[in-house]
């Protein structure tokens, strides 16, 4: 049967990157599980079990499994129902003079928890860094637009102005946070290491003769041959399942924030002021052929409730773990860990598309800013009638006769906002005429947020990717569907 016979998970085959994609292969998955046997049989060689370096060179000549080497491992697993033990076999094979080594003192968590603790470190290595980029991009667009001023929504109802740059803003600072915590979670991961079944060390302790000092040596040895520099202190026949929580929780919470940013442009979209990038050949609607659908963002959305909702499996498998371990973690992580991080991969490919190619309408803009800003300069008429003498009870009086005026014809009779026009006609508000359409001038609505951009893009930004420097580029990820 080809691939187009059975199922495949679209994160794999239509979204996510090769590398990703790769990392959570059976080949990838089982080649670690054989270097880790190496590395194992390797320290205890250093410390003085009768391993032959013929053992360890047929072991390492073969880390790669051949398509035959999967064929002989599916049907041991399928004759001994135990997946580490069939490896165990099919690897006994290929390297015979470590036939009788291979897995000595270890359980299977060795092998299964070391590697996924080892796709846990890698695939934030993955993502890290993409996110590093587009946060960078972001904030090259936010400094590019900081001074254009736009609507603000409360509620989403038209609210006093910003700019199209600060809020952008928004975006990267969630998405800093989003960093700082996936950062946090690749620093805080250690080693499970060698520990035995039930994390007491016991099997290891007896081929070393009641060695203590040996036993520690070769936790550390391993753990430094994998590339840790720390191992947890205390485990059960696994690692704690609240790593893979912590973990998780990370990538999840950054799919809140791709549901957020997604939600943002698709109502921009609608509106006009803002659409995600859309290419000369591409169709919006099978059906209606004027359409620009914002299907990046809209994915983006979906994918980010996926994501979103992982951590609530992650805490549940954490939380039915019974004593030293039950295997109902099993099968749940084999599908949540691979997809926090494929999702997570495909979203940072989406956003980087994205805002690599966002488009800003500044004419629509400032036509939706005509509509509502009469009703948000009443405020400005108010103080400066005051200022000239009047008073502002009876300035805020006949304002408000005025708006629900001009209210009135905007949505009974569907006409545009003639609040200015009647201001400028009644004779109360003569002292302030002609200065009216200057007080009316957006760029004086929209506080600070020019200055707040550019702070919060030198003092928090560019210090948050000092450490990714060498990531950042200009490059467009390119989106497989």
């Amino acid at each position: 049967m080809s691939n187009n016979d059975i199922y495949q998970t679209p994160l794999a085959s239509r979204y996510a990157s090769e590398e990703m994609a790769q990392l959570f292969s059976n080949k990838t998955r089982f080649r670690t599980w054989r270097q880790l046997w190496v590395w194992l049989a390797k320290a205890e060689k250093q410390l003085g079990l009768p391993i032959s370096d013929e053992a360890i060179a047929q072991m390492e000549a073969h880390l790669d499994l051949t398509d035959e080497d999967f064929k002989v491992a599916a049907e041991e697993e399928k004759r001994r129902r135990h997946d580490v033990m069939a490896h165990v076999h099919t690897f006994g094979q290929v390297a015979p003079a470590a036939a009788g080594i291979i897995h000595w003192g270890a359980t299977s968590c060795y092998c299964t928890d070391n590697a996924d603790l080892l796709f846990l470190r890698q695939g934030l290595d993955i993502v890290l860094p993409k996110l590093a980029n587009v946060i960078y991009k972001l904030s090259n667009f936010a400094l590019e637009h900081k001074d254009l001023p736009a609507l603000g929504y409360t509620h989403y109802q038209p609210a006093q102005l910003t700019t199209v740059g600060k809020r952008a803003c928004l975006w990267i600072q969630d998405l800093l946070w989003d960093l700082r915590n996936l950062t946090r979670a690749r620093s805080d991961l250690g080693f499970r290491g060698v520990k035995g079944t039930t994390g007491t060390q016991a099997s290891f302790l007896a081929i070393f003769n009641g060695d203590h000092d040996r036993v520690e040596e070769l936790d550390r040895l391993v753990t430094q041959l994998a590339g840790f520099e720390y191992a947890y202190p205390i485990t059960s026949q696994t690692y704690s399942r609240k790593v893979d929580a912590d973990v998780i929780y990370a990538m999840s919470s950054f799919g809140a924030t791709c549901q957020r940013i997604g939600g943002d442009i698709r109502h921009l979209a609608a509106t006009k002021e803002m659409e995600e990038p859309f290419e000369k050949d591409q169709i919006g609607s099978s059906a209606m052929a004027y359409k620009r659908n914002p299907m990046r963002s809209e994915r983006m959305c979906s994918l980010g409730r996926h994501l979103a909702n992982l951590c609530k499996d992650a805490l549940d498998t954490y939380s039915q773990q019974w004593f030293e371990r039950t295997l109902d973690d099993s099968a749940i992580r084999r599908i949540d860990i691979p997809h926090a991080f494929l999702t997570t991969d495909v979203l940072l490919r989406i956003l980087d598309n994205v805002v690599s190619g966002l488009v800003v309408y500044p004419a629509v803009i400032a036509r939706r800013i005509r509509e509502e800003l009469p009703f948000m300069a009443t405020e400005n008429f108010i103080m400066r009638m005051v200022a000239l003498g009047a008073s502002r009870q009876d300035t805020h009086e006949a304002i408000r006769v005025l708006s629900h005026q001009a209210s009135a014809i905007v949505k009974q009779e569907g006409k545009d906002n003639d609040l200015i026009e009647r201001i400028k006609k009644d004779k109360f508000f003569e002292p302030i005429w002609g200065e009216i359409d200057g007080l009316m001038d957006p760029r004086t609505f929209v506080g600070r947020a020019p200055e707040q951009t550019v702070k919060f893009i030198e003092k928090e930004v560019k210090v948050a990717l000092e450490p990714w420097t060498g990531a950042l580029s200009g490059e467009v990820s390119e989106l497989n569907v």
